[in-house]
């Protein structure tokens, strides 16, 4: 069988890629092994070379890889830990490579940790699988024809950016192809529950990082016909009479922990406007319908409690939205959160008017049950700019909390009735418009504890809300394209 993938692998020492290489040289198809190394001593494997690099995911990196490969097929191994490719599985994925005509191949996987073998599958690329934490895997099977066509329009000189900007390039020109079968074991190193990892992009520490994918992605909407400079429709807040300035709208369902906490903190309030509360009760079983009765003495406070019984989040925001008492500005308060102070209701209602937008978001820290600060500490996505938001909003995976809306833009809009991803859909769609205005004071407290929805996800349920954070990026970006195109 004709040897047609060359291969690149991280590389540190011959212990620790010894296991990798012996197990790539034992297929057929493989031509040459290169090894991607940041610091070149000692001496080298037998029948392999070395590519001394900067960082694994540098543009250089990327353009050397393009260099280097001579054979039909280019294989790029991304983790410094051990590969074990499964049974004729390259022979599958040059077949669907070749089938589908894909400029880029990736599979389901085998993990393990712990001594304990699980599976790692992935989720089906998209046009808007824009976040550069896309997970494909550890294991890319290029094209080399379009892998080298691809790198050749690359423009960036990324420390970090360079994979990124490459499968950008690559996915405007050629298919990338998701292979659902379980065709490689690699070993997970990380063994963080889903609710810590899915922070680390807005860590400081990784501030150079995220400009970086921001240019690539800016880059890549401007070439595709996404990108949209900051001209936004001004908001003409008299345009409708409202009786309060401001309502905070809280869905729940079974939050008797943590109800009355979020009841108090809106009460709590100090503000120099007419507000009220609305709390949207989807048929609570645990004692949360009569917790937030006791409040209900209080004429500001609203429990209502749907006729539907198919709502989710979304759908119960739209109920506490269009309720005839609903104030100008709906803002946001999880059943599981607090505002972090009294002044929460005014900085926010005050942003719209001072940055004349008709969506604002603020900041928040995390913390645990007891309120206590816990990492990532506060988060203010400040990658939020007034002149390219709109548009790296379609690389982030969220907006930030609390989050505030205009509510005559909100009645025409509507919220999707979900239970993830509505308010980054609202953010997407709002920006497209609008300015998103942005607080970066910490307003708002996010608590993360055992019975929090997204404090660990299982691999399937995390995919299943990635899934569909990608669609909605799909359906914003062709909307932003025909929008463009129309003008």
């Amino acid at each position: 069988m004709k040897k047609n993938i060359s291969c690149f692998i991280p590389y540190i020492n011959g212990s620790q890629a010894e296991q990798t290489i012996r197990n790539l040289k034992e297929s057929p198809l493989v031509d040459r092994i290169y090894l991607l190394t940041t610091t070149l001593h000692g001496q080298l494997p037998d029948g392999c070379e070395a590519i001394q690099v900067a960082h694994l995911n540098a543009s250089e990196t990327m353009r050397q890889i393009a260099i280097h490969s001579a054979a039909s097929y280019t294989l790029l191994y991304t983790r410094y830990t051990t590969l074990q490719i499964g049974m004729f599985a390259l022979e599958r994925m040059v077949q669907i490579a070749e089938d589908a005509s894909a400029g880029m191949v990736y599979a389901d996987s085998y993990q393990m940790a712990d001594g304990v073998q699980r599976q790692a599958p992935t989720i089906d690329y998209q046009s808007g699988s824009l976040r550069d934490d896309f997970n494909f895997g550890s294991v890319l099977l290029f094209d080399t024809t379009a892998l080298k066509e691809s790198a050749a329009r690359m423009m960036g000189n990324y420390a970090q950016a360079g994979l990124y900007d490459l499968r950008l390039k690559l996915s405007q020109s050629y298919p990338i192809t998701h292979i659902n079968e379980y065709l490689y074991t690699e070993i997970e190193n990380d063994t963080r529950k889903s609710g810590e990892k899915q922070f680390d992009y807005v860590d400081p520490k990784n501030r150079s990082v995220q400009i970086e994918m921001e240019h690539a992605c800016t880059e890549h909407l401007k070439e595709v016909g996404g990108y949209l400079a900051p001209e936004f429709q001004p908001v003409a807040f008299d345009a409708v009479p409202f009786e309060c300035e401001a309502s905070v709208i809280i869905p729940v369902r079974n939050r008797i922990r943590t109800i009355r906490d979020a009841i108090r903190s809106v009460l709590m309030q100090k503000t120099d406007f007419k507000f009220n509360l609305i709390v949207i009760d989807n048929h609570s079983t645990d004692g949360t319908t009569e917790a937030i009765d006791e409040f209900t003495t209080d004429g500001r406070v609203i429990h209502l409690i749907p006729t539907r019984n198919d709502l989710g989040i979304g759908g119960c925001w739209n109920v506490g939205v269009h309720h005839p008492q609903c104030g100008k500005f709906a803002v946001q308060l999880d059943s599981d959160d607090v505002y972090s102070g009294e002044n929460t209701l005014q900085t926010m209602v005050n942003a719209f008017y001072q940055q004349n937008c008709a969506m604002v978001v603020g900041t928040y820290q995390m913390t645990d049950f007891d309120m206590n600060e816990i990492p990532p500490g506060i988060i203010d996505h400040r990658e939020w700019t007034p002149d390219n938001g709109r548009n790296n909003a379609l690389r982030i995976n969220g907006l930030g909390a609390p989050r505030a809306f205009y509510t005559p833009v909100l009645r025409q809009i509507n919220v999707p009735n979900t239970s993830y991803g509505e308010d980054y859909a609202l953010g997407l769609r709002f920006s497209r418009t609008y300015q998103i205005g942005r607080v970066y004071d910490v307003v708002y407290l996010c608590r993360r504890w055992e019975g929090n929805s997204d404090a660990a996800l299982d691999v399937v349920k995390m995919n299943g809300h990635n899934l569909y954070k990608d669609r909605i990026r799909t359906w914003e970006l062709e909307a932003r394209i025909k929008l463009n195109r129309n003008k």
